[in-house]
């Protein structure tokens, strides 16, 4: 069986690189030969190779390729990305593409149960062909890391692509506060600038405050390991999410997370229990303080999020499933 997986962008390293790649590493393990596609290059529409089955990644970027090839990609599944299900399916101007782009699939795939929800009260009747599979984690050769903590300091961690949604300026904005209590406070920014305003934003942010904050920029994926395993806590301030893999990451290391409350890090991050959830800049500081300040809380948080991600978010268990629904798709 060969199998193309259609990505947008997938030569920056973002989220659905990250998954793309994953997946299609763990297929190769179960004997499918893989190819991706970023369908966002100019290039991808001249040549698209030939495939048993095309997995597409983000509905209405899927939708626009096949488009833009003049062909429909027959059979595809769709997975669908935080992207399609804050905006796009709520875009005037885009939810025509996307409930076409479903409609059209032999198979759509959802990251947990609530984003099912969500799809289903939009498109019911794509029902019975839409699965929940859980993204699975990573794993990360032993690498050093592209700069090192500073000792006897306490480091946040954000892994993000810069751009608006993922609100990486209030991440700044928030620690400034806790900084100006607890001085041994620092801050890493990890991501490229995909959205120039915004990189210009932060970057202006982080000249101000370059005693404690740090922007690392493009880090390579196999280097993030290394990150994780120096930071304290690790955020994640976005506007929404899908489900993100940095987290889950993250989680694997038995890293607290402190998370912005949106419905794709609430279906990975419970309150307390394995992470930390803020609604307002006020929480956010009584929350990060109180993880500074207690040990036992950052340990016991850590292991409760390591056990979670063991348990539920398998790469094995996640290339499994896909591999199935290609068998029934194609009755093998």
């Amino acid at each position: 069986m060969k199998v193309v997986l259609a990505t947008p962008n997938f030569h920056q390293p973002r989220g659905n690189t990250v998954t793309v790649q994953r997946i299609a590493d763990n297929l190769e393990h179960l004997g499918v030969q893989t190819d991706i596609v970023s369908t966002t290059e100019r290039d991808s529409t001249a040549t698209f190779p030939d495939a048993d089955i095309v997995h597409g990644f983000h509905a209405y970027r899927f939708y626009t390729f096949m488009k833009q090839l003049g062909m429909t990609l027959d059979p595809y599944m769709i997975t669908l990305t935080g992207t399609d299900l804050n905006h796009d399916l709520f875009d005037e101007k885009r939810r025509g593409d996307v409930l076409a782009c479903l409609n059209g699939a032999e198979a759509v795939h959802a990251f947990d149960e609530k984003a099912k929800e969500i799809l289903l009260q939009e498109a019911p009747k794509i029902k019975d062909k839409t699965y929940v599979i859980a993204q699975g984690n990573s794993d990360f050769p032993k690498v050093k890391p592209p700069i090192e903590k500073e000792e006897n300091t306490f480091l946040f961690v954000l892994p993000a692509g810069i751009r608006k949604v993922k609100n990486v300026p209030s991440a700044i904005n928030m620690l400034r506060v806790l900084h100006d209590k607890y001085v041994h406070v620092r801050l890493w920014l990890v991501g490229p600038i995909l959205e120039e305003e915004e990189g210009d934003i932060v970057k202006e942010l982080v000249d101000q405050h370059a005693d404690w904050v740090q922007y690392l920029g493009q880090v390579p994926h196999s280097e993030m390991g290394a990150i994780y395993e120096r930071a304290d806590v690790v955020l994640n301030t976005s506007h929404s999410e899908g489900q993100s893999s940095a987290l889950l990451e993250a989680m694997g290391y038995g890293i607290p997370v402190l998370v912005s409350d949106n419905q794709g890090n609430r279906n990975i991050v419970t309150h307390q229990e394995t992470g930390f959830v803020y609604d307002t800049p006020n929480q956010f500081l009584e929350l990060a303080e109180q993880i500074m300040n207690n040990d036992k809380l950052q340990q016991d948080i850590g292991v409760s999020a390591k056990q979670y991600t063991t348990k539920n978010h398998s790469g094995v268990y996640e290339a499994e499933a896909l591999f199935r629904i290609y068998r029934s798709i194609l009755h093998i």
